[in-house]
């Protein structure tokens, strides 16, 4: 019988600090101790985004509280834990550094194994935390920085079947809400809108959709999004409220339905292995949009699988889920020692082409 483990995740890789303390128990699943994240959201109200450098002098001042929080609100201490988890990348290189820095102080200081997590990986196998999911299943990993469809095959072993070509939905959203005056982050701030107003008042692209495979694209749905607006301005001489509403609506609308269509496919795909429990996942900060949701449980229970969406509290990043797959990682045999690097790029399927550039620091996905 495989023994408890409690692990201390540390999650720094964009602008929410987090500390959590999850126990494994059984193959599968876990219970969460404690989960504290501190974010950030007013240090860059005002530029419209994520600033790299106050974000990573942000995570140098609370790291040290998360932990002591989460150990605190777990009722436990350092002595109670097994093995201490930390986002290793991808991300912003300077969050990620704080994070990597501090795990490893605890690591020395305590002499408890110390493990690197891919910020995607805690994202991926959230799901197994919450709902004990079994291997394989398919994953949609939907967020700021990233959208894949990855077929999950255990701690470290994911095959990717397509992903985004250019701007992952979450920037898509953001550059979104920033072109219609609405705050960041923009995820929210859209769906917000969108409830007031009418998808069809006006005709937006589906990216992609005329060509076969999984790959996505946003790129081109920002533009027209920032064509249509302009279009407006120049009749009527500016925006309405509803005028934002509708185009909220009709952005999200396109979303959904390239979303939906090439979440039928990745399916498709997946079911040829014939999981003996086929599930699709969906995880990941824009897996938070409602609307997203409803759309992708229908797709999943036509197709005859399992839907699992997270709760929206561990569809952002979180440290929860980079402990419980440190954990899952630790009873594979993983292991890292001082030389765990940060990295700002990290790919999950480390063995198929990159979907966007390269360059000298490696594939971004």
């Amino acid at each position: 019988m495989t023994r408890d483990l409690t692990v201390l995740g540390l999650e720094s890789s964009c602008d929410d600090t987090g500390a959590a303390v999850v126990r494994l128990s059984g193959d599968t699943g876990g219970s969460i101790l404690s989960n504290v994240v501190y974010g950030q959201a007013e240090l860059h109200r005002d530029f419209g985004g994520v600033v790299p450098e106050i974000a990573a002098r942000a995570h140098t001042s609370k790291l040290d509280l998360a932990v002591r929080a989460a150990l605190t609100e777990a009722g436990t201490s350092l002595a109670g834990i097994d093995a201490i988890a930390v986002t290793a990348g991808p991300g912003l290189i300077g969050g990620v550094m704080a994070g990597v820095m501090c795990a490893k102080g605890l690591a020395a200081a305590t002499g408890l194994p110390l493990i690197g997590v891919n910020h995607l990986a805690g994202h991926a196998l959230t799901p197994r935390l919450t709902d004990g999911l079994t291997y394989p299943y398919l994953m949609l990993l939907v967020s700021g920085g990233h959208c894949q469809f990855l077929i999950a095959r255990g701690p470290d072993s994911f095959a990717r079947l397509g992903g985004t070509i250019d701007d992952a939905p979450g920037e898509a959203f953001d550059k979104a809400a920033r072109l219609l005056g609405l705050p960041q982050p923009g995820g929210p701030a859209v769906e917000r809108a969108a409830l007031d107003g009418d998808p069809k008042s006006f005709r937006l692209p589906r990216p992609l959709l005329d060509r076969s495979g999984c790959d996505m694209s946003f790129s081109g749905l920002k533009t027209a999004l920032l064509r249509a607006r302009n279009t407006l301005i120049a009749d009527q001489g500016g925006l309405f409220r509803q005028d934002v509403a509708d185009l909220c609506a009709a952005f999200q609308s396109s979303v959904c339905d390239v979303l939906a269509e090439k979440t039928r496919r990745a399916l498709a795909e997946y079911m040829v292995l014939n999981p003996t429990q086929p599930a699709l996942a969906v995880a990941g900060g824009v897996a938070a949009n409602n609307a997203i949701r409803a759309v992708l449980e229908t797709v999943s229970s036509d197709a005859g699988a399992q839907f699992c969406a997270p709760p929206l509290a561990l569809c952002t990043d979180n440290a929860a889920m980079i402990a419980y797959a440190g954990g899952e990682l630790f009873r594979s045999g993983h292991i890292d020692d001082m030389t765990l690097t940060p990295r700002p790029r990290w790919p999950l399927d480390r063995s198929s082409p990159a979907m966007l550039g390269s360059g000298k620091k490696g594939a971004k996905a």
